[in-house]
């Protein structure tokens, strides 16, 4: 381990006394409590690893590789993914019981890490800007404590850590999971994310939607170009790009019900490369995002209709790339009934929040068009301003690591006896 590992110094904001439990929660079984105040600086030191060596979509094999040996120390038998990227492991308990699994996501961001802190990103242009580090700790915790109570015969059925690649891209890395064999014999999935707008203590709940879904569309356009000076001799595309990306959001947004919440967003748009030449290639790229699974459905009819219907009167040939990225993640109410009780038990009932839908998009949803399960959001709110996920100074106040640790300890316990 590095220097990334040191630990908070008195006063730091990252800071606390670690107590054994919440005021007004119910302790743990078999005094795990305990057990896992005696993990949390190895735990922090876990995290500060991680978010020190990340690594991009796709290519999580040194983190695979960490939380291989971190489970195989903790007496269990993790098992990598076919890429050797993720892995998956069962906490195996009463054999007759049911399968409960708990997902996290492991990968990291093309984003460069300005934080001045002793676990910045080593890794030039990549950073854990969204809690994945965080995510992955909080499992590794609830792995450790979980193995403790089969070992004493105290588990009753079996709980499936998921530990996922590739959730920032598309294809999606929950897809792989599935192909594997991640959901086989599973009843129930459960997660967290990270939440800043949430204090430390807090979960928000939701059931129904919780996120939306999430697309990307490319779209490029080509023609003849020529002389600024001439452009009625060309297909003039820097014309027909300001078109595409100021005309077609709006009128997509018109052929949807206003509730659905559609929004199309270019976050990319380029051609040419002289002030005096009109190119013969454009580009814009960028994200659909909407709320309701129905207009989902027919997002990319619509899309490719009003795509073709503003670019045709500029003459410019179209390339519509329209990737169906992940739907809604539909949070189960009965799934949602065992988080709300967990979370009670976890931090006492003032730790449970009411959390509206988000705009963002996230891959748990490929798992739960297979099974029932819920997506919690785990307060990691820090003292003053809060910076939003996926901005490169994201940061999280880690008392949010064993506070998601009970969470889902009590998660899986609940699920379990549910289930039965």
């Amino acid at each position: 381990m590095t220097s990334a590992l040191t630990l908070p110094s008195a006063g730091s904001p990252l800071a606390s006394s670690w107590p054994e439990a919440p005021s007004g929660s119910q302790p743990l079984p078999f005094e795990l409590d305990h057990l896992l105040a005696l993990r949390i600086p190895g735990l922090i030191a876990t995290r500060r690893h991680i978010h020190s060596h990340p690594e991009l979509s796709g290519a999580e094999f040194e983190t695979a590789a960490l939380i291989h040996r971190e489970l195989s120390l903790a007496g269990l038998k993790p098992r990598l993914l076919p890429k050797g990227n993720g892995v998956i492991c069962d906490i195996d308990g009463r054999p007759d019981g049911p399968v409960i699994a708990l997902r996290a996501d492991i990968d990291a961001l093309p984003l460069a890490d300005p934080k001045d802190v002793p676990y910045r990103s080593t890794v030039d242009g990549v950073c854990h800007a969204c809690g994945h580090d965080v995510h992955t700790t909080v499992m590794l915790g609830v792995g450790m404590l979980l193995a403790q109570l089969a070992d004493l015969g105290q588990l009753d059925g079996r709980v499936r850590l998921i530990f996922q690649p590739a959730e920032e891209i598309l294809p999606c890395g929950s897809l792989e999971v599935i192909e594997a064999g991640g959901l086989d014999d599973v009843v129930q999935i459960f997660a967290v994310h990270c939440d800043p707008n949430l204090p430390v203590g807090r979960v928000g709940l939701r059931v129904g939607p919780i996120t939306a879904a999430a697309d990307n569309v490319t779209v490029r356009l080509t023609g003849p170009g020529g002389h600024t000076a001439r452009p009625h001799l060309t297909v003039d595309l820097v014309d027909a790009l300001g078109r595409l990306v100021t005309e077609v959001p709006a009128l997509v947004s018109r052929r949807v019900p206003a509730n659905s919440g559609l929004l199309l967003v270019f976050g990319h748009a380029s051609a040419g490369t002289r002030y005096n030449v009109i190119p013969s290639e454009a580009c814009a790229a960028g994200t659909l995002r909407v709320m309701d699974r129905d207009t989902w459905d027919q997002a990319p009819k619509i899309v490719a209709q009003v795509v073709r219907d503003v670019i045709a009167p500029t003459g410019a040939t179209v390339d519509l790339e329209y990737l169906r990225g992940r739907p809604p993640v539909t949070n189960d109410a009965r799934a949602i009934g065992v988080l709300t009780a967990a979370t009670a038990a976890a931090l006492g009932p003032e730790g449970i929040a009411e959390t509206p839908q988000s705009m963002g998009g996230e891959d748990f949803s490929w798992y739960l068009e297979h099974v029932p399960g819920a997506l919690a959001r785990l307060g990691v709110g820090r003292s003053g301003p809060n910076v939003d996920l996926h901005r490169a100074s994201f940061d999280v106040d880690e008392r949010a690591i064993p506070v998601g640790v009970r969470l889902m300890v009590q998660t899986a316990l609940r699920a379990l006896a549910a289930a039965r």
